[in-house]
């Protein structure tokens, strides 16, 4: 088989470009044709992957949410699927429909062709829609994840939102520090020195941090710039590092608190999906140690799986994994004593979730007065030193 990148018309006239793999090009016309589409070119290609690999959370919140919809209208799943492709915008999501059309052809079932198609999908979807399949509940499912998701998105958008105005004024202070010490000092370094007093401290240490930045500053631009590169080399290719990556950030004063409790309510609320859905507890986790993204927190949740496995319970496997905090301890061991779990799961997430914003906002309220009080602080040491030495020499003529 033969990856083509190719160009066709949908029935509506529109063009649409992407990827699908076939024997040869009348292969391929005839795979475009059974979607509806109409070849104009095609040329062999390399897969190329859009962004990281995965769908964006707003891309799978549209499939999810118009399959449902016209699953429940009582479209054929391949049907509801081409219906999706003709009148999808995105490219990369319509690289993906077209890939689990293609896997529908060939007997897949929808979980299979999406574990096929190169990851676009958590692991944890997979595994919610193949419950769905096996248990008949596929519309229930998908419009869970369609309201999960929702609800995932809706907290990344208030974050950022928080987060834009301290980190604007964080590049204002950089900024206007930079070209004060560049550019301003400099200037005024020649006439406050030849005014042939002794410089105070404040005033010299201004003119060595400006000297360095503009005789040095290239140099340790590299150098910092150089580091981080080796960071990020370290992090993707040493797991020693990246255990040590992910501890600290948890480590961090105000961020580590936060950090840690926005992973502990994603996986919180997967694995409450997926207990919902009729996933073991087992599976569940194996599935959602894989999301975390965070190896310390990854290992806790393997642990947890590892004493379960053993015959552990629930509750005594998280406490023995020394990682979730009492909240959620009483929770899962309140969701096992009533058979509940996915419900004190959600709890555990939404208590979070609700924890998260209140701190970013008492978060952002501190941010703010501190960076305008260092910029204060900034120019106040630059007009104290420039300044002094100027009024006293004035003030020495002036006896």
């Amino acid at each position: 088989m033969t990856l083509y990148r190719y160009r066709a018309v949908d029935p509506r006239g529109r063009r649409q470009e992407g990827q699908l793999e076939a024997a040869h090009l009348e292969d391929l016309e005839a795979r475009l044709h059974r979607l509806g589409l109409d070849l104009i070119g095609a040329r062999p290609g390399t897969y190329r992957r859009r962004g990281r690999g995965t769908l964006g959370r707003r891309d799978r919140i549209l499939l999810y949410f118009h399959l449902e919809q016209l699953l429940h209208a009582g479209l054929p799943l391949w049907e509801s699927l081409l219906e999706i492709r003709h009148g999808e915008e995105s490219p990369a999501l319509g690289d993906v429909v077209t890939g689990l059309i293609e896997g529908l052809e060939g007997g897949l079932t929808l979980s299979q062709a999406m574990a096929h198609h190169p990851g676009p999908f958590p692991p944890t979807e997979i595994q919610l829609i193949r419950a769905g399949e096996l248990s008949g509940r596929l519309l229930e499912i998908l419009r869970e994840l369609t309201e999960t998701l929702k609800w995932e998105d809706e907290i990344h958008a208030q974050t950022r939102r928080l987060l834009l105005y301290p980190a604007l004024l964080a590049a204002m202070v950089l900024g206007s520090s930079g070209f004060l010490l560049i550019y301003l000092v400099p200037q005024l370094q020649s006439f406050v020195r030849h005014l042939g007093h002794e410089l105070p401290l404040s005033t010299r240490l201004l003119f060595a941090l400006s000297d360095l930045l503009v005789y040095h500053g290239q140099a340790l631009a590299l150098g910092l710039l150089g580091l981080g590169c080796l960071g990020i080399l370290l992090s993707r290719w040493t797991p020693r590092f990246q255990d040590f990556r992910d501890r600290w950030l948890l480590r961090l004063p105000k961020i580590g608190p936060l950090l840690e409790k926005s992973l502990l309510a994603r996986f919180a609320r997967s694995l409450a999906l997926l207990y919902g859905a009729g996933i073991s507890v087992l599976e569940g986790l194996q599935a959602c140690a894989t999301l975390v993204g965070n190896r310390h927190v990854h290992g806790g949740i393997v642990r947890v799986g590892e004493q379960i496995a053993a015959g552990t319970s629930l509750s005594g496997a998280f406490a023995s994994a020394h990682l979730f905090p009492p909240l959620m301890l009483r929770m899962v061991q309140m969701g096992e004593t009533t058979g509940a779990l996915d419900q004190a799961l959600r709890n555990v997430a939404y208590f979070y979730d609700r924890d998260i914003r209140e701190q970013l906002g008492r978060l952002q309220a501190l941010l703010e007065p501190c960076l305008t009080l260092i910029l204060g602080s900034l120019l106040g040491w630059i007009m104290v030193a420039i300044l002094g030495p100027i009024y006293d020499a004035v003030a020495t003529l002036g006896h």
